[in-house]
């Protein structure tokens, strides 16, 4: 099908926020309050920290602000992967912690665990399927890389399953691949609506107060109190978790590290069963290919097709603006690399376009701190990988404000910051040049120009 025929009818809405599921927003904060922990933001580092703040301590009082609806931004409109994951990947951990990596991976195992967990707990439904991802090989270089961490995988315990050319198409049927890797129980598919929204109900049941519609306009600290100031009210306490991701951070500091970078993403109409027979996809994997400018896609619970990335897209100067949610080019582009990988799947056409911006920082995977002596918290920079790593950031952030030394806190991950972007215009210039390097790498068997072998020597490799 011509892709801007496929598109025609696509509405400009993430998917998974267009559903009657989605709650009534619960009430701004209209008076001055004070609690004994404040939360600032409604996605899922706020959902996470405000949760486990209560099983904690049940005796806490939470309060957690929400500037518009919960889950509306990331949280709400990315590819529902689930990933044990807390490093972006093993390549990432491995190239930046490599006396960490065994102990990152085991926890990044337990914390999914620990997520499918709780959603046993408070019954959270949100098809949660722990079918694993597919690393797929789209290009012979990409084979290479495939294979280069097999004999570590094996020596950490990771549940990899190599496959060749015939036996990654039995599982997933596209004449472009040629090869990959199942990890078979490291990514867990869900909703993340839904898991957000679930997550609300379960703060709520705990007795958090939860208050939408009122963004954070200013930070006040007395020395002892820190108050947070909405439009209609404020929410004084001595603690304070910022899981605000890229949005315009209270803290000063944040801004050198973070910058917005958006993704975009299609969903298909429902595959018939005629359809689905035709791609096989019988264990209902994830699917991401290997290029430095990778897709990632996989099923919902209703047999459609999330398509999503290739496209990473810095605007100069760092702006973030609702227009820059929808962008032609790259559904345009999204939808004939679909049909490229499928095109046993030429007829079927597309409901929903959109995207959005998450926040990346320079070694792609979350940071955390602390300011106003200790009495503040903060988790950024998770770089799409967010869904399962914000609970393991949720808690490192009520570690540090606990004064608690943990394994988390130990870590050389959490305590380390990420090298700070340069100030604009150089950032754009920056960022620009290396998003063209990264594509020419991919037209050129992954061979990387000098200015990304310069970045990966200082600890600063990119891609997608």
């Amino acid at each position: 099908m011509d892709p801007l025929k496929a598109l025609a009818d696509a509405e400009r809405k993430p998917y998974w926020l267009d559903s009657p599921a989605r709650p009534e927003p619960r009430p701004r904060l209209d008076r001055n309050t004070s609690a004994d922990l404040v939360v600032v933001g409604g996605g899922f580092s706020g959902l996470w920290t405000a949760l486990m703040a209560k099983e904690r301590d049940p005796s806490l009082d939470v309060v957690l602000l929400e500037g518009r609806r919960i889950g509306w931004a990331a949280t709400g409109r990315n590819g529902g992967f689930c990933l044990a994951t807390l490093t972006h990947g093993l390549a990432n951990g491995l190239e930046r912690w490599p006396e960490e990596i065994d102990r990152l991976e085991r926890i990044g195992v337990e914390n999914l665990d620990e997520i499918e967990r709780t959603l046993r707990r408070y019954d959270i439904d949100c098809s949660f399927e722990r079918t694993g991802e597919l690393h797929v090989a789209t290009e012979p270089w990409q084979l290479d890389g495939l294979g280069e961490h097999l004999d570590l995988i094996s020596e950490l315990g990771l549940d990899y399953l190599p496959l060749d050319q015939e036996q990654v198409r039995a599982e997933v049927n596209s004449p472009t691949y040629l090869g990959g890797l199942w990890e078979r129980s490291g990514c867990a598919m869900l909703d993340p609506a839904r898991l957000a929204w679930g997550l609300r109900e379960a703060c709520l049941r705990l007795g958090v107060r939860v208050y939408e519609r009122s963004p954070v306009r200013s930070l006040d600290d007395d020395g002892t109190t820190i108050t947070l100031r909405t439009p209609y009210g404020s929410a004084a306490a001595r603690r304070v978790a910022l899981g605000t991701g890229v949005f315009p951070p209270l803290l000063r500091r944040l801004k050198h590290f973070v910058v917005p970078v958006y993704d975009y993403a299609l969903m298909t109409e429902p595959l018939t069963a005629a359809q689905l027979a035709a791609v096989g996809w019988h264990n209902r994997q994830g699917v991401g290919d290997s290029g430095n400018r990778f897709h990632y896609y996989r099923l919902t619970d209703d047999n459609r097709v999330l398509w999503g990335g290739y496209d990473a897209v810095y605007y100069n100067g760092g702006l973030v603006k609702p227009e820059y949610d929808q962008r032609d080019e790259t559904f345009v582009k999204l939808a004939g690399h679909f049909y490229d990988t499928f095109p046993q799947l030429a007829e079927v056409g597309f409901t929903h376009r959109w995207g959005g911006v998450i926040d990346t920082c320079s070694r792609f995977s979350a940071f955390y701190g602390q300011a106003h002596g200790g009495r503040l918290a903060y988790a950024a920079g998770y770089t799409g990988m967010g869904v399962g790593a914000t609970r393991f950031g949720a808690n490192v952030m009520l570690d540090l404000l606990s004064g608690e030394r943990t394994e988390r806190t130990e870590l050389r991950m959490v305590k380390e910051k990420p090298f700070p972007f340069p100030p604009e215009p150089v950032r754009s210039g920056v960022i620009q040049f290396t998003r063209w390097s990264i594509a020419q790498a991919d037209e050129h068997e992954g061979r990387r120009n000098l200015w990304l072998r310069a970045l990966d020597r200082m600890g600063l490799g990119f891609d997608s």
